[in-house]
């Protein structure tokens, strides 16, 4: 009897593993920070995600990003962003597929200070 809970337990253990998602942990700038420049725009998981798209907004619309990173699965995305930003609010959203193939999407604000 003790075998077959301890084996459950188990199979339980690795089935709530499996069905886990990847999900951002840190970004760059940090989400709500004010900076003055921003060199480059970094996505932190805790598991591989394969970004899939990314776009910056900023206060005259979306601007253009150069990836860094392709489409293999990362646990750090590097994007490039234009140089001389204007001041202003910025939000950067994305959308991947985690290592278990299901489709996330996330987004995180900052501010560029004048």
């Amino acid at each position: 009897m003790k075998q077959i809970i301890l084996a459950l337990v188990a199979a339980l253990a690795m089935a709530t593993a499996a069905l886990a998602h990847s999900k951002a942990e840190d970004t760059t700038p940090a989400g709500g920070a004010t900076v003055e420049a921003v060199e480059v725009i970094e996505l932190r998981f805790d598991d591989p995600m394969r970004v899939t798209a990314i776009a910056l907004t900023g206060p005259d619309g979306e601007l253009d990003i150069t990836r860094e990173t392709g489409l293999d699965p990362v646990t750090e995305f590097r994007a490039m962003p234009p140089e001389d930003m204007p001041a202003g609010a910025y939000t950067v959203d994305w959308r991947g597929l985690s290592s278990d193939g299901h489709p996330m999407q996330g987004s995180f604000d900052f501010t560029v200070a004048d």
